[in-house]
């Protein structure tokens, strides 16, 4: 599969051959969904917390009088049955345990497989030298616009804090757009954006790095997982 490449201005800079049989040569739609599942899931908190009659911002004070009204009797509006009011069996756990697992190898080929789900429906744009010489929101927008993004976009930027520093301050502020480091790309981050934005250096040394290792032997250490 040739891929082609864009310049910071948007035009043609050749393409990119990436093998297909190594990113799983069609879309697995069942272990894109287990691994999107376990993504997801691990990002829950899992800290949710619901507030009792006594921890109620209303009043205490008695809605109206006992008898005589014509209504039924009812205290303050901290009851469970008002709008707005307390739980009747309010969650007091502190930390629940969502936490999901795949095998090391599943959730890279899964990863790479949901990088050629993009590049099936032209939603990758590889870039021949991705950087910014100034922090300009402005700058970052043009490019985007350049490269034909009209929707919501993942940049994988180096993992290199200094020579990504001006693409980070530059992207920070703009809507629809979600950052991470190229070594830790996943299929959850891949499969929640409609484009993926890379630098070809960047996407090369994904490729041929620790994610790339799907075989018998996988070593644990180093690049995403």
């Amino acid at each position: 599969m040739d891929v082609p490449v864009y310049t910071m201005s948007g035009s043609a800079a050749g393409t990119m051959p990436i093998d297909e049989i190594a990113l799983g040569e069609t879309v697995n739609a069942d272990l894109l969904k287990q691994a999107f599942v376990m993504y997801h899931a691990n990002k829950r908190q899992g800290s949710a917390r619901t507030k009792n009659r006594s921890e109620g911002a209303y009043t205490g004070k008695k809605l109206y009088k006992q008898k005589g009204s014509g209504n039924a009797r009812h205290d303050d509006k901290n009851a469970n049955l008002f709008r707005g009011g307390a739980m009747a069996f309010s969650k007091k756990r502190t930390r629940a345990d969502y936490h999901k697992s795949m095998p090391i190898k599943m959730r890279r080929k899964a990863n790479r497989n949901a990088l050629l789900a993009k590049l099936i429906d032209n939603e990758v744009k590889i870039v021949d030298g991705l950087k910014f010489d100034a922090p300009k929101t402005k700058d970052f927008v043009k490019f985007l616009s350049a490269l034909g993004v009209d929707r919501s976009a993942l940049v994988a930027l180096s993992g290199d804090a200094e020579k990504s520093k001006n693409a980070r301050l530059c992207a920070r502020n703009v809507e629809g757009v979600q950052l991470c480091r190229s070594d830790q790309l996943n299929a959850f981050e891949m499969l929640n954006n409609r484009y993926l934005v890379i630098d070809k250096s960047e996407l090369e040394a994904w490729l041929n790095g620790p994610s790339s290792q799907t075989g018998k032997i996988v070593k644990s250490d180093g690049g995403a997982k």
